[in-house]
């Protein structure tokens, strides 16, 4: 640990003296090293003090990106020293080894990096997170060949369930084939079943192969394997999905199922052709994790009873809004396994299925060959249905059959991409949708987001200014009393601070004042204004709820809600 990095901050007033001292204190404590024990007690990025340090030693900052790891550097500083000393070979120059170091002022590291090299070293800055991914990467033999041990000898194996045979294998088929190339990809996936992550990303770029994790709304960086293997990971994911290996000009869609011990886990394959080869995205449909019950959504009781009473109609449209990504198939999901008994029948239209539920009719569309939502509601009309399921409103033809199904006698589910909930009317109008057919049709409007849960195992009291709270939008009678939390960073989470989500929700009501005011032509301003009167609890206030409650954090507040 080095002091001289707290005096450089110190003397250049980015930090002050307690400060210093506090970090210090941390560091020794926590076994940190100095410059994340000033990332905490300053609340800021390691990047932001690293620049400091970078513009006063006259050193550079070298940042992930830049780094093109080669592990033949490996042997020059062995694994022992390199964790010892936090020090990570970048580049061999003839005789100069350039090092991304956390503390490059440490004179006798250095000089014995120099009699144990047999090089000049030439040293860099480098984050102390971005030190820990480069050294599990290089040191650590794959930290992913770990998985692979940690599940050798257990009763969890993994094999593709429906493989879809091909023939006249290429060479590129064969090594992708390889027991190593298996191997990698195999314990990538198990890795992001271990990690409960959403999408695995495979990406292509000139000089280095990435692969990232979506993990409760966030990609996080996992691993880089040889450019070499680019082609051969991409080739053996479109073989475990089905898909063409020789065509790589055109973007393909394909499903892996896995079965890993008893458990059956889907993988949705999509690929395309980007600068530098190949780019393929895993969305992970993991059953076991889905729990459909409106109860346990997030909802507060009295959104609940509104979306009870809404969905328990016989007629009329209830449309689920937000971004991608933002849970609106499970809500609608929810919503039908609430309706779904015998005595209904259900039937859905999705593009694509992601979910197979039991006593429900699910068809997936297929533009190809004409089949769209449009022509499958219509054809669906015809099937004697009582709760119809429209996985998106696309287009004004889709808008007008799902209006107009909700007025004669049918209970229409869909969603549809906008911001809240009122801007949902006003979405439809500027699609096309009469005024009187909106005004009519539409019972209930669900916005809603994902807020990322603050980890249980370290979570800690984040103290904040009550101007702050009254900024965010608490009330002057709950910043006296609401104990907002923060993650430090565990085991437990990955050293993210935040395991699993939530949903927040903006539920909206449509009563006849709203009708009145949508036939009226009121602009969306005005809607708003008109809900917020009429008591609706905002998507910025229901995340407040959850900060309140221990749930959340005030960051996530910030990231995904704003103040209206």
């Amino acid at each position: 640990m080095s002091r001289k990095l707290l005096e450089i901050l110190e003397q250049t007033n980015y930090i002050d003296k307690s400060q210093a001292e506090s970090a210090l204190k941390l560091a020794e404590e926590k076994n940190l090293n100095i410059i994340s024990a000033c990332s905490h007690i300053l609340n800021c990025r390691e990047e932001e003090i690293l620049c400091v340090v970078s513009e006063n030693l006259h050193l550079k900052l070298i940042t992930l990106d830049e780094i093109e790891l080669d592990q033949s550097l490996v042997d020059l500083i062995p694994k022992q020293l390199a964790k010892k000393y936090e020090v990570i070979p970048i580049k061999k120059v003839d005789h100069v080894l350039e090092i991304g170091m956390l503390d490059p002022t440490n004179i006798v590291q250095l000089n014995e990096l120099k009699f144990i090299t047999s090089h000049e070293i030439k040293p860099m800055l480098i984050t102390p997170s971005d030190f820990e991914r480069i050294f599990e990467t290089l040191y650590e033999e794959n930290h992913l060949n770990k998985i692979i041990e940690d599940f050798s000898g257990k009763s969890e194996s993994i094999e593709v369930v429906d493989k879809t045979e091909t023939v006249n294998l290429t060479d590129l088929e064969k090594e992708s084939e390889s027991a190593p190339v298996v191997k990698l990809i195999n314990a990538i996936l198990l890795d992001a079943i271990k990690k409960r992550a959403s999408d695995v990303h495979f990406e292509p770029f000139e000089k280095f192969f990435r692969i990232r994790f979506r993990i409760d709304g966030i990609l996080y960086e996992i691993m880089r394997p040889p450019v070499r293997l680019k082609n051969s990971l991409i080739s053996r994911l479109k073989i475990m999905a089905g898909l063409d290996i020789a065509e790589r000009r055109l973007p393909q869609d394909g499903r892996i199922k896995l079965r890993v011990g008893s458990k059956e886990i889907d993988f949705r394959v999509n690929t395309i052709p980007s600068l530098y080869g190949e780019k393929a995205v895993l969305r992970l449909l993991d059953k076991s994790n889905l729990q459909l019950d409106l109860e346990k959504l997030g909802l507060e009781k009295f959104q609940l009873k509104a979306v009870r009473d809404a969905i328990n109609q016989p007629y009329g449209l209830v449309l689920v809004v937000g971004p991608t990504g933002s849970g609106k198939t499970t809500t609608l999901y929810s919503a039908i396994m609430e309706l779904n008994q015998p005595s209904i029948n259900i039937s859905t239209i999705e593009d694509p299925i992601e979910y197979q539920l039991p006593g429900v009719n699910q068809l997936q569309v297929n533009d190809e060959i004409g089949l769209t939502f449009a022509s499958a509601l219509r054809a669906f009309m015809r099937q004697d249905p009582d709760v119809i399921l429209v996985g998106e409103i696309r287009d004004l033809e889709t808008a007008e059959i799902a209006v107009k199904a909700s007025l004669t006698g049918h209970l229409v589910l869909s969603t549809l991409h906008t911001n809240d909930s009122t801007s949902t009317i006003t979405r439809l109008l500027n699609m096309g949708v009469e005024p009187f057919l909106v005004s009519t049709s539409l019972s209930l409007i669900i916005s809603q987001r994902l807020l990322r849960r603050v980890c249980a195992s370290c979570a800690e009291p984040h103290h904040v200014h009550r101007e702050t709270l009254l900024q965010l939008g608490f009330d002057e009678s709950e910043v006296d009393t609401v104990k907002p939390l923060k993650g430090t960073g565990c085991k437990a989470c990955s050293d993210t601070g935040y395991k699993g989500r939530v949903a927040i929700y903006e539920v909206l009501p449509t009563d006849d004042e709203l009708k009145d005011l949508v036939l009226a032509g009121v602009n969306a301003v005005e809607l708003r204004k008109h809900a917020k009167r009429k008591g609706l609890q905002t998507l910025r206030r229901s995340a407040l709820n959850k900060v309140a409650e221990g749930i959340s954090s005030l960051e996530e507040v910030v990231r995904v809600t704003v103040n209206d």
